[in-house]
């Protein structure tokens, strides 16, 4: 499970912090190393707590409309997957189209991430990073050469750069407060 919390808008109710209240809280580090692989996630997770399965995916879902959850998603290993070659394509599109490219691209079957960022000119004029995963660093470079025609006119220029380990596979983690355990 990806987890990012975000500072709350206005002014914390009682006995929230973070943006999170104690409940939400527990279910958040109940659940930052991933969900369990059972037939009811939801309800494997709430049983500890003292909560029905249905009520922590409610929560869940409050935690995810409001920001303080980013995501819900699978974190797989590629390499374990036969995708042995996996490279961050980085892209110079034009600030005027990189909107609509960049949900276009997103939708991609094969892409996994793809990100709005800064450029750092004039070292670094790439502004779209989008990772791409195949069993071939051909097969990345032919991916690499459709995301190219998609982006057009719009695209300036793209580099691929290989992974070459595996550095981090896990989202935001919590720290646990010190106390007792709910």
């Amino acid at each position: 499970m990806s987890v990012s919390t975000c500072p709350p808008e206005s002014a914390p109710a009682a006995g929230v912090v973070d943006g999170l209240d104690a409940l939400d809280r527990d279910i958040v580090l109940a659940t930052q190393a991933g969900l369990p692989l059972v037939p009811d996630p939801w309800s494997a997770v709430g049983k500890p707590l003292g909560l029905a399965g249905n009520e922590v995916r409610a929560r869940m879902r409050r935690m995810i409309d409001s920001g303080v959850i980013r995501r819900i998603a699978a974190v797989p290993n590629h390499y374990r997957l036969g995708y042995v070659a996996n490279g961050m394509s980085v892209w110079d599109v034009d600030d005027t189209h990189i909107e609509r490219l960049g949900r276009e691209v997103a939708e991609i079957p094969g892409v996994s991430h793809c990100y709005r960022r800064p450029r750092h000119l004039p070292e670094w004029p790439y502004n779209l990073f989008v990772m791409l995963h195949g069993r071939s660093k051909a097969e990345v470079e032919r991916q690499a050469e459709a995301l190219h025609e998609l982006l057009g006119d719009a695209c300036r220029d793209h580099r691929i750069l290989y992974s070459s380990r595996i550095l981090k596979k896990t989202g935001l983690r919590l720290a646990r407060r010190p106390g007792p355990p709910r």
